[in-house]
């Protein structure tokens, strides 16, 4: 987005609805541009002024005499399409559309957003907004303050895309007690142009901004988002907070995949396989900002703790061991230099235990001694106030020892007065400080998610070879007959065409060729009803287990079939499936399910009857990468029964990645999949071999008629 820069470093700027009337957004725009120093020429543009807040006021923008890179309209909603016309023929590239009255208030301002947006593009420029609040740029060789928040911006290393205009406009107020700073900041408003994908886009080859904050309530472009997020993310950390987490939708989906599915799901997979830090709160947004401003990416994740009291270095400890990271193991030499200046009571293990008597020497000398540690990667240094030591006098401490150790991040839990933060807010901090040992743990849990994000390299899962002319042929089968969802065999058959191994079965009509396929399997074996209409067998008694010889197998044939009689449910019945009875304690799902905005879902976890009261699942996109596949596999619960709990055999865990990264190019290929569920995943309790018993697919029939070229 190389017009952003017309945009976000102007050198000069039209106020298109200056106003000398006090508490107008154009009279604000105004006052923010002066009062913070911009650096360029700023034109007021009024047709009934000749002079706004003491500068020469222009009817048009045609009228100034000068170039213009960028335009700020504050007008009517009527007259802006009007002023984008003057715009384009003043040769200005760059436009913050702030007026409100486009999409957010329904069909006739849908409308008009449209013109805009048509305008915009036949003109080549750029535009934020509309129904917006503004840019900043903190850069002293601009000082661009074109936004209508109270407070004048607090100089920072954060890029800020904000789509309320509000919230931006809040946090612009509170950022000097929050200890931040902004280099950038765009609301981006009804993202009729620029989104948080530009800004993405934009921001990744910025020097001043060292890390990107989103605030987002909808993504418009998933695909463009993951691409840009996931490469500028290995650059600097992306941390957003995703608001609309509600699942609406999810219940009229039908399969166990798209039951647990939901729109934020799908933004959460997306989140993660794009490398961007989720939060779930602002606080947890700007505390996790805080960190990555003051703090390095550590080498590792070992951590050590300092503290005056036992209690809070054990509520740390707990806390980094809930994180996934390590409690450092402190060296021979590091213990014995500790023992030497602190008191015999002192614990000198860690976490390191000062005890409350510990002077401002000791928390010097103990922080400059552990951070010399090699196998030392991040430190919490607590304090609590015991015997007349100043909080204050600590901190200052803490930040002279973190300017001469700046490859180490520290981070301090200060369980003081609020005065203390108070007084930090008024001071240029160099470590971030909290009131509580679980936020700062969570910051270096940050850290290190940043750490191993930059680390990881996301293999494309390869191009297997497989049948696509046999699931073409089931596709259109059932398209002919107006299904849209296959019968469990043919879902075997699909599933079996791509790789993934299903068990040995087949199809029979009747009792007698039931007979004959079991004893050719070989006992015991399972009988499944096969038909067209019902979707979960289990709920019509359609699944009979264990079936240990020819009469009984013929008994349960007969039974089911009175069943279904009684019920009424013959229609679509197609017979049985006969299966290979697969000896297992361990029952995986893994499927997909299309979501209308992201696209293909790929689910996997724990499975069986249990799968919707457990949820124990987790959520990507397609395409799956290797590392993809990898991580949902990792990231469930059930993997310890995978791993091998209680002396199982381990489950074949690459045999498992293989079957998702299979189900993955199989909904690529055939994208009009709607839902797909391998319910249950058998882990064979002989080899740990993965083997999907049970299918079942829905597609769409209009977009299969076309993608099928079915007349």
């Amino acid at each position: 987005m190389s017009y952003l820069n017309k945009i976000m470093s102007p050198r000069s700027v039209a106020v298109i609805g200056a106003s000398n009337k006090e508490h107008t957004i154009g009279s604000d725009i105004m006052k923010r541009l002066v009062e913070y120093g911009f650096t360029g020429k700023i034109f007021p543009i009024n047709p009934k002024d000749s002079e706004i807040q003491g500068m020469t006021a222009y009817p048009s923008v045609l009228e100034v005499p000068e170039e213009i890179d960028m335009a700020v309209i504050v007008i009517n909603a009527k007259y802006v399409l009007s002023a984008v016309d003057q715009c384009h023929q003043k040769g200005i590239k760059g436009i913050v559309v702030i007026s409100a009255g486009f999409k957010e208030t329904g069909g006739a301002g849908a409308e008009l957003e449209a013109k805009l947006v048509n305008k915009v593009r036949e003109y080549g420029m750029t535009c934020v907004g509309p129904n917006c609040l503004g840019v900043v740029n903190t850069d002293p060789k601009f000082r661009l303050d074109a936004c209508f928040a109270e407070s004048l911006p607090v100089r920072g290393d954060i890029g800020f895309v904000s789509q309320s205009g509000a919230l931006g406009g809040g946090i612009l107020n509170i950022l000097q007690d929050l200890n931040l700073g902004f280099a950038q900041f765009i609301s981006i408003g009804n993202q009729a142009d620029v989104n948080a994908d530009s800004a993405i886009e934009y921001w990744e080859n910025v020097d001043d901004v060292k890390q990107i904050l989103l605030y987002m309530e909808s993504i418009a472009d998933p695909k463009r988002f993951r691409a840009l997020a996931s490469r500028t993310s290995k650059k600097k950390p992306i941390i957003a907070l995703k608001a609309g987490r509600s699942a609406a939708g999810a219940s009229a989906a039908s399969s166990h995949t798209g039951s647990l599915a939901g729109a934020d799901k799908a933004a959460d997979a997306l989140l993660k396989q794009s490398g961007v830090i989720r939060e779930f709160s602002l606080q947890d947004l700007f505390n996790t900002a805080k960190v990555f401003s003051h703090c390095p990416i550590p080498n590792g994740n070992r951590v050590a703790i300092v503290t005056n009291s036992g209690g809070p270095g054990i509520m740390a400890t707990d806390a980094v061991c809930e994180h996934g990271m390590e409690i450092a193991h402190l060296s021979d030499q590091t213990k014995e230099a500790l023992r030497s200046f602190l008191p015999a009571a002192a614990s000198v293990k860690n976490p390191v235990d000062m005890i409350a008597s510990a002077p401002l020497e000791h928390y010097k000398k103990t922080l400059e001694t552990v951070l010399a540690d090699d196998g030392v990667d991040m430190v919490v240094v607590i304090y609590l106030p015991f015997l007349g030591l100043k909080d204050i006098d600590v901190a200052k401490a803490v930040m002279e020892i973190r300017a001469a150790h700046p490859d180490k991040p520290i981070v301090g839990v200060f369980m003081t007065k609020n005065e203390f933060f108070a007084h930090l807010s008024e001071t240029e901090v160099n470590v971030p400080f909290f009131m509580f040992a679980e936020q700062a743990v969570e910051g270096l849990a940050r850290l290190n998610q940043q750490r191993l994000w930059r680390e990881r390299t996301d293999t494309p899962a390869p191009r297997y070879s497989v049948d696509t002319e046999t699931v073409e042929a089931v596709f259109k089968q059932a398209a002919a007959d107006n299904r849209v969802q296959l019968t469990t065999g043919e879902s075997l058959q699909v599933l079996a065409a791509y790789g993934v191994r299903v068990c040995r079965d087949g199809e029979a009509k009747d009792a007698d060729e039931a007979v004959a396929l079991a004893n050719k399997i070989g006992y015991p074996v399972v009988m499944k009803l096969n038909s067209k209409k019902i979707s979960h067998k289990t709920d019509v008694g359609g699944v009979r287990v264990g079936i240990k010889d020819a009469d009984q197998l013929r008994a349960e044939f007969a039974d089911l079939v009175n069943k279904l009689t009684e019920k009424g449910l013959m229609d679509g019945f197609e017979g049985v499936i006969i299966q290979e009875m697969v000896k297992s304690d361990r029952e995986m799902v893994c499927g997909c399910a299309k979501d209308p905005q992201y696209g293909q879902m790929m689910m996997f976890g724990l499975g069986g009857v249990f799968v919707e009261v457990m949820k124990d699942v987790t959520f990507r996109l397609a395409p799956l990468t290797v590392e993809d596949a990898s991580d949902m596999i990792h990231s469930v619960k059930a993997y310890k029964l995978l791993a091998g709990a209680r002396g199982a055999v381990p489950a074949q865990i690459n045999k498992v990645e293989e079957t998702l990264l299979r189900l993955s190019q199989l909904v690529e290929d055939f994208a009009f999949i709607d839902e797909l569920d391998i319910n249950p995943l058998m882990i064979s309790g002989k080899d740990g071999e993965p083997i999907a018993v049970d299918g079942r697919i829905k597609f769409n029939a209009t977009e299969a008629l076309v993608a099928l070229s079915i007349a």
